[in-house]
Parts: structure tokens; sequence; C-alpha cells
């Protein structure tokens, strides 16, 4: 699996504070099955000490440090991009916190509050600098869950989105971002799972292993697999998506609604 949402770079964001909990969070995702993760830090004001041309260097060191501790895990280096951030970049900036920085993918945060009616129209400024997007964690926004459609036609448009493995593990008859992240999921919207990874220890956080099951619960686990596997692969390579499995039918009746617990 890679995990393309990740905050494992110690001491410049909300993720690991020290370089030893950064190794603790590497081995855990390590013997979660993950194999590969992009480091993500968030690219906003209130997260000062990230500079966008030191993100390759971190991410080298911390997977130098990793292999000195027996763990295999591949890093390589993004951003968690805010879109008004983004929209006022310069274009070495930009670039150096897309994937692995060369310049095609890039990670934009949804926000947290609910959205501007220009909302699409702005991230659509971000597309046109010839980037294409990855959503990261829709789901937990109100408005998308007020209004499903709004983020499916982004979708449809050509907008990646990613849903974060611990929406796919709460009840959906409690939790409204579980209930449209499986929305996204079986309706064939969402191209990624990702565990949005804060700490070793850091609560309500579902392993990529457990979102990627649930997920194949819902689609088959080939399209599943696509979703941490291919997809992954092609925007950390900034290629085109490989072709989409066909979802499989999910249960109906008492196999189903003990799905949803």
């Amino acid at each position: 699996m890679i995990d393309l949402h990740t905050h494992l770079l110690p001491g410049i964001d909300d993720g690991p504070a020290t370089m030893s909990d950064s190794v603790e969070l590497a081995g855990h995702l390590w013997a979660d099955g993950t194999r590969g993760v992009a480091a993500t830090p968030h690219i906003r004001p209130d997260h000062p000490d990230v500079y966008p041309h030191e993100l390759s260097g971190l991410a080298s060191e911390l997977e130098d440090e990793l292999r000195a501790n027996g763990i295999e895990l591949g890093v390589v280096h993004a951003g968690e991009v805010d879109l008004a951030w983004g929209l006022e970049a310069s274009g070495d900036d930009l670039r150096a916190v897309s994937y692995r920085g060369i310049g095609k993918d890039l990670l934009v945060e949804t926000p947290y509050g609910p959205l501007t009616s220009n909302f699409e129209t702005l991230l659509f400024g971000l597309a046109v600098k010839g980037y294409r997007i990855l959503l990261a964690h829709p789901e937990r926004n109100p408005t998308f869950q007020e209004d499903p459609q709004r983020v499916e036609r982004l979708s449809a448009n050509g907008t990646l989105l990613q849903v974060t493995a611990s929406s796919l593990t709460r009840p959906s008859r409690t939790s409204r971002s579980a209930k449209l992240a499986r929305r996204l999921i079986e309706g064939g919207h969402a191209h990624v799972v990702a565990s949005d990874s804060h700490g070793a220890a850091a609560p309500g956080r579902t392993g990529l292993a457990e979102g990627t099951r649930a997920a194949a619960g819902l689609v088959g686990k080939a399209r599943a697999g696509w979703m941490v596997e291919a997809v992954p692969r092609a925007i950390l390579q900034g290629e085109p998506l490989p072709q989409a499995p066909p979802i499989e039918s999910r249960p109906t009746g008492m196999l189903a609604r003990l799905r949803q617990r």
C-alpha cells in the first residue's frame, strides 16, 4: 500500500514532534502493511515552520533515519496545501510542495468550515496553473455533507478525491463524514484512500489496511486496491490514472446492515 497523506516529518506542523516520534509512527505504518508514504505537512500560515524548499531534504533525512532503524518505508515529499496559499504562491513554491516536487499533482486541503459559493472557481484557479488536484478528506466538510452532489460534480469534472481511512470505519448512522465517505466510495467518485496519520497514538486514527478492508467491503478488493496502489503510484509518477476496476455489487439485506454498524 502507498499512503499519499501523512504528517510524518518531525517538528514542523501538527504531526510528530521529534525524529524519534516520526520513527515510531513510521514503524506503525510499516507494520500495518504500508510500503511507501508521502510526507504531506500542512502548507498554511498557522504552520510557519514549514518551508517548501526544505521538504525534499527533510523527507530524505527521515528516510535515512528509518533505514538506520530497520524500517524500509519509502518516503517522498509533498504538502497539504491550503487553497488560499496555493493561489498566491510562487511557481517555485507550488512546485516544491507538489508530489515529489515534479510539478504535476497537488494535495489540496478541504476546508473544515462551510464552503463559499466560489470554492470550485478558486480550485479551478489552482488547476489552471497546470496541476491535477487531489482534494484531501472532502467527506469532513459540512457543505459537502449537506450537498453531496456538489463534491460529486467536482469528481466528474476531473478533481481527484481522497477519502480518509478512519471515515470508512465509523458508523454511518452517527457520523456524517462516514456517510459521505461511503457514498463517495460506492458511487465511484473517490480515487484514493489515505490515513492522514499525525502520530502513532493519534486518537480515532484508523490504519490504511483497515480502511482498505472497509472499502473492499463496499466496492470489492480490486477497486479498493486501485485506490491504495495503482492510483497513488500514478500520482507519484505524474502519470494518467490507470483504468478503474469495476465496482462489485455490495451485499444487501441483513449482511449489509451489519456492515453499517
